[in-house]
């Protein structure tokens, strides 16, 4: 016991300020892997390769198995090579999300402009929605969209209801796409966005699918009106929130797309908004 607890001593006497450093890192690295991969299927697969991993450890050394040892050396570096492809999706987004240089809403735009902008799409979203009028609404924050942009149709013009309204209305030119708002204006209109791979509520079709797959590697906001059901709904960083109304819509841009302070309700409604089930199609 003495000498347990003399090494311990000794161990703690040659601990240097760089030794304290060296974990934060490791721990800093670990914590980002993590977060990067929360909510996403890399999850699954990366729990997948730890028990993998342990359970190949644990056998090769407790039965002393040689030419497995040295079968799992040598494919140490092939291993090294295949997790970047393996995570492409999720080290491209980790990478996105360190270049932005804010968390929060920038712009030379003043707040009134922007709370009379969010104003105006949710009553817009509203009467799309008693209309059953389907519509996608792609708010812009710090991740740029101008090569989305330069899909649809150039429109650079204030945001009114009347023009949304417009836009979206069955059979016109630019009905069949997503209208693309920067600030408070609108800048595209009939743009195509990426779709996500996979949703978990199959019933949703290619508008829902397109606000995901847009949130999902941007840091977009996106309003979406189902043309079959009416409901409205809120898509971020990959996820839904269902089954709105234009009240409950107004407060939820004005927490993601408004100017807000560090600490505010913009970071409490990002961890614990919790997806909806879902209920309707396209």
């Amino acid at each position: 016991m003495s000498s347990a607890l003399e090494d311990i001593l000794l161990s703690f006497s040659t601990f240097q300020p760089s030794d304290a450093i060296d974990i934060l890192l490791v721990t800093l690295v670990i914590y980002g892997v993590l977060y990067f991969v929360r909510g996403t299927q890399a999850v699954q697969l990366l729990r997948g390769v730890m028990v993998l991993v342990v359970t190949i450890i644990f056998l090769s050394t407790y039965f002393k198995l040689t030419a497995f040892n040295w079968l799992i050396r040598n494919s140490l570096p092939g291993l090294f090579v295949a997790i970047p492809v393996i995570f492409q999706p999720e080290i491209r987004r980790g990478l996105e999300r360190l270049g932005r240089t804010s968390l929060f809403f920038q712009g030379n735009v003043p707040e009134p402009e922007i709370t009379r902008t969010i104003n105006r799409v949710c009553r817009a979203a509203q009467r799309l929605s008693d209309t059953r009028l389907g519509a996608l609404i792609v708010f812009e924050r710090e991740s740029g969209l101008q090569d989305i942009i330069n899909t649809g149709v150039l429109i650079d013009s204030l945001v009114t209801p009347e023009l949304l309204l417009t836009i979206f209305f069955t059979n016109t030119p630019l009905h069949d796409g997503a209208v693309i708002i920067r600030a408070n204006r609108i800048m595209a209109a009939a743009s195509v966005l990426p779709l996500a791979a996979d949703l978990r509520d199959r019933r949703l079709g290619t508008r829902h699918r397109a606000a995901v797959g847009v949130t999902d590697s941007t840091d977009a906001i996106v309003v979406v009106v189902s043309e079959e059901t009416g409901t409205i709904s809120l898509a971020y960083n990959g996820r839904l929130i269902r089954h709105l109304d234009e009240g409950r819509l107004n407060r939820l841009l004005h927490a993601f797309y408004g100017p807000q302070k560090p600490g505010g309700i913009r970071h409490w409604l990002m961890r614990h908004t919790v997806t909806p089930e879902s209920d309707e199609g396209t």
